[in-house]
C-alpha cells in the first residue's frame, strides 16, 4: 500500500508549493484570529498611555515586590523626620501672669467686699442707701450727707443726662475755684477792688453747696421718683442759675466775677491778670450756654410727660401732709389747743 499511497507525479527533487514564502505569510494571516466587537477595549489605549509614562518617570513608581497581598493591617502614616518644635510658653507668660494677677486682685476685693456685706447683713448693720455722697474718708469730722447712685436711682433712658448736669455741677464748681483765684490775682496787681475779692471768696463758698442742694438734687429726685414738684422746682432754680451765669460772664464790676467788663479794665493794668480774667470770662459764658441748652432739653422732655402744675401742688400737699416733722408740729399746735380749752373756766367760753 505504500507504493499506492505516494504521488506518483510528484517530483522528488522538487520543493513543496505550500513551502513558497507568500503562501506561508497569507497562511499565518488567516490562522490569525481577528478581534470582534465583544473584544473590544476602549480602555486599551489609556493603560498602553499609562504603561508607557510609568515607565517613562511621569508618575510614582511603587515597588510591588514588597507589598505583600495576603497583608490586611491599614496602612500607617510615617512620623516626619523632623518634628516641629514644642511650645514654649516663656514668652507668653509675663502677659499671661499679669492679666491672670489683675484678675485675681479684682475677685479677692470683690470676694472681700460680698464678705463684709454678708456680716453686716447678718449683724443687722448694714444699710444699702446709706450716706455715700460727698465721698469723705471714714476718719473725716462730717459724714456723707446724701445717697446718690445714678445707675441704680435713674432709669436706664435718662442717666446720660443726669450724669451730664453732675458734670455740669463739678464744672461750675471749678469755675468759682478758679474765679476766687483770679480776683485775688486781680487785688495783687492793683487790677481789681477788695469787694471783688470778697464777693468771689463768698460765691465760691456758698454758690457751690447750693447749686448742688438746690437744683442738681431736685433733677436727681424728679428723675427718680418722677415727681413733677422736684422738676418744678429745678426749673425755678435752675432758671435764676442761669442768669446768674450770664451776668458773671459780663463781669459787672465789684459783684464777684472776673467777667467781660473786668477783663478790659484789667488789661491797662497788667496784661497777665487781664488775660486771666478774660479766661475766666470764657468759662462763665461756655457754662451761661450749657445751662440753656441743658435747661431746653430738661424742659422738652418735662412737657413730653404727663407733669402739670396741678400734680405738683398735688405732690407737694401730699409730701407736707405726709412729712413726720410737719405731723408733729400739727399734733402738738392741736394738743395744744384741746389742753387751753379744757383748762379754760366755764364762765369764760359763754360769757
Amino acid at each position: 500500500m505504500s507504493g499506492f499511497d505516494a504521488n506518483p507525479f510528484a517530483d522528488p527533487f522538487a520543493s513543496s508549493p505550500f513551502s513558497d514564502p507568500a503562501v506561508t505569510r497569507v497562511t499565518n494571516q488567516t490562522n490569525v484570529a481577528q478581534p470582534g466587537l465583544d473584544d473590544y477595549n476602549p480602555f486599551a489605549d489609556q493603560q498602553q498611555s499609562q504603561q508607557n509614562k510609568t515607565a517613562s518617570g511621569t508618575l510614582p513608581q511603587y515597588n510591588t515586590a514588597q507589598m505583600k497581598p495576603e497583608s490586611t493591617q491599614p496602612a500607617v502614616m510615617q512620623p516626619i523626620a523632623e518634628p516641629p518644635p514644642a511650645y514654649s510658653p516663656t514668652a507668653a507668660q509675663p502677659l499671661i501672669s499679669a492679666e491672670l494677677q489683675r484678675k485675681e486682685e479684682e475677685l479677692r476685693k470683690k470676694e472681700a467686699e460680698l464678705q463684709a456685706k454678708e456680716e453686716a447683713l447678718r449683724a443687722g448693720t448694714y444699710n444699702a442707701r446709706a450716706n455715700n455722697w460727698p465721698p469723705l474718708p471714714k476718719s473725716f469730722c462730717v459724714g456723707p450727707c446724701f445717697y446718690q447712685d445714678i445707675s441704680v436711682d435713674i432709669p436706664l433712658e435718662f442717666q446720660k443726662l443726669v450724669k451730664t448736669l453732675y458734670y455740669l455741677w463739678i464744672y461750675y464748681s471749678c469755675v468759682l475755684g478758679l474765679n476766687m483765684l483770679a480776683a485775688l490775682a486781680l487785688l495783687m496787681s492793683n487790677a481789681g477792688s477788695p469787694s471783688l475779692f470778697g464777693f468771689s471768696i463768698l460765691a465760691c463758698f456758698l454758690f457751690i453747696p447750693l447749686s448742688f442742694v438746690c437744683w442738681f438734687r431736685p433733677l436727681y429726685k424728679a428723675f427718680r421718683s418722677d415727681s413733677s414738684f422736684n422738676f418744678m422746682v429745678f426749673f425755678f432754680i435752675f432758671f435764676f442759675q442761669f442768669v446768674l451765669s450770664v451776668i458773671y460772664a459780663i463781669g459787672i464790676p465789684d459783684l464777684g466775677a472776673c467777667g467781660f467788663i473786668v477783663s478790659l479794665q484789667a488789661m491797662s493794668v497788667s496784661k497777665v491778670t487781664g488775660t486771666l480774667s478774660l479766661l475766666l470770662a470764657i468759662l462763665h459764658s461756655v457754662f451761661a450756654g450749657a445751662s440753656f441748652f441743658l435747661l431746653l432739653k430738661i424742659h422738652r422732655i418735662y412737657r413730653g410727660t404727663e407733669h402739670s402744675f396741678a400734680k405738683a401742688q398735688e405732690e407737694f400737699t401730699t409730701g407736707v401732709l405726709r412729712n413726720p416733722h410737719v405731723q408733729n408740729v400739727a399734733a402738738g399746735a392741736v394738743a395744744g389747743a384741746a389742753r387751753q380749752a379744757m383748762n379754760q373756766p366755764f364762765s369764760d367760753r359763754n360769757p
